[in-house]
C-alpha cells in the first residue's frame, strides 16, 4: 500500500471524529481576535496526542497556533493553513449543533477547516518518518476582521524557512465532489472607508439658511459610480459599495452631518490604487461644490490573492493524478469576488488557495455569511484528502 493510500485509509477511519470536532466548534464560535477558547481547544487537541510536534501558541497575542511536523530529514518546508474565527451573525439554521453563543456563528466554514486540519495534522505526524522536510500547520485566527490574523502570524515569523503555503476553503454554493483551482489573481483586494460629511443644519422650510449634508452625501454616492465606469479599465474588475448612509433625522430638519461607510474591491493593485485616489478626489469635489467638510477615514487592507502559477499547477497535477473517491472533477474556477487574508501569505511566499465544493443535499444551499449557512460534512474528508495528497507528493522520499 502506498503512503497516500495509507493516509486515505487512516483519514476515512477518522471521518466521524472529524465531523464531531466540526460540530463542537460550530456550537462554540468566537469572533475574530477573541478566539481564546477555540485556540485552547486546538492546543489541547495536540497536547492530548503523544506526537512529536512543536506547538507555539498565542502568536503575537492573537491566538495563532503553529504546529511543526519535522520528518528529521532534509527537504522543503510546506505550510498548510486553516482559519478558525466566526462571524457576528445570529444563527438561523435549526441545526442540532447550532451556535450556543448569541449573535455569533460559524457562517463561513472555518469550523470545518479546523476540524479537517486537526485530524489531517495528527495523521501526517503519525507518518512523518516516511516523508522528507517539514510541515508547518498554521491555525490562523481572525480571517474575517481587518487587519486579519495572517498579518500577526507573519510578523511573528511563521513563514521563516517556508517554501510554499497551501490553503483550502469549503464553498457552500459549489457542488459537492468538485475541487477548484486557478492560477494568478483569484480573490479581490479590499479597502473600506468611513466618511463624515459636515454641513450646516436648519429648518426644512428655509434651506437657503442651511447647508444640507444629505444632499452633499447623495451627490457623493452618485459620483462614486463614475469612478468605476469612467476611471477603471472595462477589462479590470472594480466595485464600490455604500453599505451604510446614516442620515436619519426629523422630516422637517435639514441635517448638519451624515456618516457613510463604503466597501471597495478590485482584482488588481493598480485598479485599487486608482479607486482609492479617485474616492479622495470626489471628497474634495464635494467639499468645493457644497461648502461642506469631508472627514474621510480610509483603510486599505487585504491585497489581491495571487496563486503562484507554478505551485498551483503542481498542486493541480497532483490532484488530477490521485484517485479521490468522492471527487468527480478538478476544475479551473473563475475569479471569486470576496477578499481573503490568505493573500498576505501569498504576498510573501509562493502559495495556492484551493476550493472544495460543500453544497448541502436535500435542502437549500445558502451563501457564506448567511444566517442559514451550512456545509455538507462529506466535504471535510475531501478537504483532508486533497490537502493530504499535496503534502505527501510534495514531501515524499
Amino acid at each position: 500500500m502506498s503512503l497516500k493510500e495509507q493516509l486515505f485509509s487512516a483519514l476515512r477511519e477518522k471521518e466521524v471524529r472529524m465531523i464531531e470536532i466540526r460540530r463542537y466548534l460550530h456550537e462554540h464560535p468566537e469572533l475574530s481576535f477573541h478566539e481564546t477558547e477555540t485556540a485552547k481547544y486546538i492546543v489541547d487537541f495536540y497536547k492530548d496526542k503523544e506526537l512529536e510536534v512543536t506547538v507555539e501558541t498565542q502568536i503575537n497575542d492573537e491566538n495563532g497556533i503553529i504546529v511543526t511536523i519535522d520528518s528529521g530529514k532534509p527537504g522543503k518546508t510546506l505550510a498548510i493553513r486553516a482559519d478558525f474565527d466566526a462571524l457576528p451573525i445570529e444563527e438561523a439554521t435549526d441545526l442540532p449543533f447550532a451556535s450556543k453563543n448569541e449573535g455569533v456563528m460559524h457562517a463561513c466554514g472555518h469550523d470545518g477547516h479546523t476540524a479537517y486540519m486537526l485530524v489531517l495534522a495528527e495523521t501526517l505526524a503519525e507518518m512523518k518518518d516516511q516523508l522528507r522536510g517539514k510541515i508547518k500547520v498554521f491555525h490562523q485566527p481572525a480571517e474575517e476582521t481587518p487587519p486579519g490574523g495572517a498579518v500577526g502570524m507573519i510578523k511573528a515569523g511563521c513563514l521563516e524557512g517556508v517554501d510554499n503555503v497551501a490553503g483550502i476553503h469549503v464553498m457552500s454554493t459549489f457542488p459537492l465532489g468538485k475541487v477548484y483551482y486557478r492560477e494568478g489573481e483569484i480573490q479581490s483586494a479590499r479597502s473600506f472607508f468611513k466618511l463624515t460629511i459636515k454641513g450646516k443644519g436648519g429648518h426644512g422650510s428655509s434651506p437657503h439658511e442651511a447647508n444640507d449634508a444629505i444632499v452633499a452625501g447623495s451627490y457623493f454616492v452618485t459620483m462614486l459610480q463614475t469612478v468605476i465606469s469612467r476611471r477603471i479599465n472595462p477589462f479590470d474588475m472594480g466595485v464600490v459599495t455604500i453599505g451604510s448612509f446614516d442620515g436619519k433625522g426629523s422630516f422637517n430638519v435639514i441635517k448638519d452631518q451624515v456618516v457613510l461607510e463604503g466597501d471597495v474591491r478590485s482584482m488588481s493593485e493598480h485598479a485599487r490604487d486608482i479607486i482609492d485616489a479617485e474616492i479622495k478626489k470626489v471628497c474634495k469635489g464635494v467639499e468645493a461644490a457644497f461648502g461642506v467638510v469631508c472627514d474621510l477615514d480610509y483603510t486599505t487592507d487585504y491585497p489581491v490573492l495571487y496563486n503562484d502559477p507554478a505551485f498551483t499547477r503542481q498542486a493541480a497535477e497532483i490532484l488530477k493524478n490521485t484517485p479521490l473517491d468522492r471527487v468527480e472533477a478538478i476544475e479551473v474556477t473563475a475569479p471569486i469576488p470576496p477578499s481573503e487574508d490568505f493573500a498576505y501569505f501569498a504576498e510573501k511566499v509562493p502559495s495556492t488557495f484551493i476550493y472544495v465544493g460543500a453544497q448541502v443535499e436535500d435542502k437549500p444551499a445558502y451563501p457564506h455569511h448567511h444566517p442559514k449557512f451550512d456545509i455538507n460534512e462529506k466535504s471535510l474528508l475531501i478537504c483532508a484528502e486533497v490537502m493530504g495528497s499535496i503534502v505527501v507528493d510534495y514531501l515524499v522520499e
